[in-house]
């Protein structure tokens, strides 16, 4: 594997954004098999492992009637990724892209974004299947899907 800092032909890096310019709060963190990126799925998928949201406890209350969706969207921080690519290198293919045309984590604000199937909740445990990122990511919120599942 690569060097995660390491800069591709025909990439360009920026100075990243400072820290504390934007005010986030995190609201839990995400409870996955995954320690290394190196073996964290580029796309979560819906017969993934079974993975925890774990929402700290002030913020609880606001997953009342979250059950009543089957697919629930997941934004986190992806707080170990770069953030001062603006073009990129796809080891997949080797073209130059710009970082916006692009999944890639590495961003200016690193925001991961997943649609997951809701498993259950139990207190301030949100199971789910279909995440894609590091054990210990931070949670920024949870939003459900347009329509609720009948039954």
């Amino acid at each position: 594997m690569a060097d995660i800092n390491e800069i591709r032909a025909g990439e360009i890096a920026v100075s990243p954004p400072a820290a504390g310019d934007a005010g986030l709060e995190f609201i839990g963190r995400m409870h996955t098999p995954w320690t290394s990126r190196a073996e964290t799925p580029r796309q979560g998928r819906d017969d993934g492992p079974i993975c925890r949201i774990e929402v700290f406890d002030k913020w609880a209350p606001a997953l009342k009637g979250l059950d009543a969706f089957e697919t629930i969207f997941v934004i986190y921080w992806l707080h170990q990724s770069r953030r001062d690519l603006v073009t990129q290198s796809p080891r997949s293919n080797g073209t130059t892209l710009g970082t916006f045309a692009l999944r890639s984590p590495v961003r200016p604000n690193p925001l991961g974004l997943s649609q997951v199937k809701l498993v259950g909740i139990e207190g301030n445990i949100v199971s789910v299947r279909g995440l894609d990122c590091l054990d210990g990511t931070p949670l920024i919120d949870i939003k459900p899907d347009r329509c609720p599942h009948s039954g």
